[in-house]
C-alpha cells in the first residue's frame, strides 16, 4: 500500500475570514443538531467546524490549507505553520481527538449517542476557544 501524500494548496490570506464564517456556520448547525438530539449530524458538523477553524488558522499563518481526504494531515500542517505554545499544543490535541472520531461518526454506520456528542462538543469548545484567540491576534 502506498502511503498517502499530504497535500496542501496555497490560499490567499484574505480568505481566512471566509473559513471562519464556514466554521461558525458548522458550529451553529452542530448546536442546533445537538439540541434536538440529532447526534450523528451534530458529530459531523463538529468535525467540520474544527476542520474549518484549522483551515482558517493555516491560511492566516501560512497562506496554505490541507487538501485531500486525510483530515489528520490538517493537524500536521497546523504544527508546521503555526508556532504552537503549550496552549496551542493542547488545542492541537483537541483537534486530533475530534478528527479521530470523523470516520466513526460519518462512515461506519455507528449510531452516535448524546454522551458521544457531549464529549466531542467539549473538545470543540476547547479547540475553538484557542483557535479564535489565535485568529483574532
Amino acid at each position: 500500500m502506498t502511503p498517502r501524500r499530504h497535500r496542501r494548496v496555497s490560499v490567499p490570506k484574505s480568505k481566512k475570514s471566509d473559513y471562519i464564517r464556514v466554521a461558525e456556520n458548522f458550529y451553529k448547525g452542530a448546536e442546533v443538531a445537538k439540541e434536538f438530539d440529532y447526534c450523528n449530524a451534530a458529530g459531523v458538523l463538529i468535525v467540520h467546524a474544527a476542520i474549518a477553524y484549522t483551515d482558517a488558522l493555516t491560511i492566516k499563518f501560512g497562506g496554505v490549507k490541507s487538501k485531500g481526504e486525510d483530515h489528520m494531515a490538517a493537524v500536521g500542517l497546523l504544527h508546521q505553520v503555526v508556532a504552537l505554545d503549550e496552549q496551542g499544543k493542547a488545542g492541537a490535541r483537541h483537534l486530533e481527538k475530534i478528527i479521530n472520531e470523523k470516520n466513526r461518526v460519518s462512515y461506519e454506520g455507528e449510531v452516535y449517542t448524546k454522551k458521544d456528542v457531549d464529549n466531542l462538543w467539549k473538545h470543540l469548545l476547547r479547540y475553538q476557544t484557542w483557535a479564535v484567540s489565535m485568529l483574532e491576534s
